[in-house]
């Protein structure tokens, strides 16, 4: 008859340090964490034993073991790569743009050794971390000055308490916008200290409504870029250029966040054009915000362009040093922007390769891959379909691409067997079928793609 298990049959903390494999979990974890590690495991047996749920105690292997399992788990990295199978280019959840080889590099080497962050060889005095991205972004925007914050809602804050702190800002109704996050125009306006003033209608707002509403405590108007949403039909909107004039007549400054970060024009790889900021600034804007990881193709910053006077006054400001950007930020951005002087950011950046990628070398990508996937008995239909930029850039507006069609008895569940895979492969449903987007695979990724839907699909 087996004996009821009694706490006296859990072995001591003592005893299992002196377990031969807990050697290896001492020398790979430390003896305070693998120490925590089996008192976890002991007290789950203790717990068992109390409640009359245990109908043996674990030997020292299995809870030296599971121990092993404890420690691997809570120190698994939660920030893992991943394979964007879904056709999003810049898909938000998943870190939108992945860096170029040089911009990864300069990040390397930024973070490995000391640096010049703020201090300037020549002198040997301490220098200004705002020159690192300041002279690339005049060459390319046509900007006086510009200042670089970690994200482009720290930008546009930073931008209205700086400039406009206590004053009116004139807005259309129309770009009142809410991104992810619950990142509200309105809430950063009021955080800000600027006083919203409301104008136009959502669909449509003119000249003279701006004009109208110019009183003697307006600081700026604001136009907020159309972003993750788009007003079609019976709409009209000023240009840049108009609310410039009207803005400078009357003593105010015309703000502009752009949001996207576009550089170049996106038209010809069959996008709908997107307002560029240097064409932003050359209709005659004050200072115009804008992300780093959207269409810019770089890391996560928020990039501020204007006149010296007025980068200067946002610089000064106390909320400036809260925001500003890391030496990491500045490395990876400055060699991102570097690509767009050399001209080769089509070729070196994996946003503009994924942009401009033409829809016959996908197909031939697809057609390679359903070749691979026939050869282990899964069949995969080719089917044409659509890519999307995504990260609230260019809403409503898609790449043809070719896309890789499988069947599965139960979808849902192939997607998280997917999700499961060593690099967790994101795909999309649709129709009631799992397909998966060549557009936005990297090549060193698209051996491990492969590997991961011939482990879930064979003999499905």
């Amino acid at each position: 008859m087996t004996s009821t298990p009694s706490l006296r049959d859990l072995p001591s903390i003592d005893k299992l340090l002196q377990h031969p494999l807990t050697g290896d979990l001492l020398a790979a974890y430390g003896r305070s964490l693998t120490v925590e590690a089996l008192r976890s495991i002991l007290d789950e047996q203790r717990q068992a034993i109390l409640e009359g749920n245990a109908t043996a105690v674990a030997t020292p292997d299995t809870i030296v073991q599971t121990a092993h399992d404890w420690l691997e788990n809570i120190l698994a990295p939660t920030l893992r790569p991943v394979i964007n199978a879904t056709g999003i280019i810049l898909h938000t959840n998943l870190g939108r743009a992945p860096l170029s080889a040089s911009a990864i590099a300069a990040t390397n080497a930024a973070a490995l050794d000391y640096s010049t962050l703020e201090y300037d060889i020549v002198s040997g005095k301490r220098g200004s971390r705002t020159v690192h991205a300041d002279k690339l972004l005049q060459r390319l925007t046509g900007t006086d000055a510009a200042f670089v914050v970690n994200n482009n809602a720290a930008a546009v804050l930073l931008m209205l308490m700086a400039l406009c702190q206590g004053k009116e800002v004139i807005i259309s109704r129309g770009q009142l916008v809410e991104i992810g996050g619950g990142f509200r125009i309105p809430d950063v306006m009021a955080q800000s200290g600027a006083k919203l003033v409301e104008v136009g209608t959502t669909n449509r707002t003119h000249i003279h409504d701006y004009a109208n509403a110019i009183t003697p405590d307006t600081a700026a108007i604001l136009v907020a870029h159309h972003s993750n949403y788009k007003i079609i039909g019976f709409t009209t909107t000023p240009a840049l250029d108009e609310l410039a004039a009207l803005a400078h007549a009357n003593n105010i400054l015309l703000l502009f966040d752009q949001g996207s970060g576009a550089l170049l024009d996106v038209a010809p790889f069959g996008l709908e054009p997107e307002p560029t900021v240097p064409d932003g600034l050359a209709a005659g804007v004050d200072v115009i915000a804008f992300s780093g990881d959207k269409l810019l193709g770089g890391p996560q910053a928020g990039i501020l362009c204007g006149s010296k006077l007025l980068i200067n006054q946002i610089r000064r400001h106390p909320l400036a040093r809260a925001v500003r950007s890391d030496k990491l930020c500045l490395a990876a951005l400055s060699a991102t922007l570097t690509h767009y002087l050399t001209g080769d950011v089509l070729q070196a950046v994996p946003l503009w390769q994924m942009l401009s990628r033409s829809l016959a070398d996908i197909e031939k990508t697809a057609v390679i891959w359903q070749k691979r996937l026939k050869e282990n008995g899964i069949k995969a239909n080719l089917l044409a379909g659509e890519s999307r930029v995504g990260g609230g850039s260019l809403p409503g507006t898609s790449l043809a691409t070719k896309l890789i069609v499988i069947d599965s008895k139960n979808v849902e569940k192939a997607a998280s067997d997917l999700r499961a895979a060593d690099i967790p492969v994101i795909s999309r449903i649709q129709d009631g079928h799992l397909v998966v987007d060549p557009r936005t695979v990297l090549v060193h990724q698209e051996k491990s793609l492969l590997d991961a839907l011939i482990k879930v699909f064979i003999g499905n």
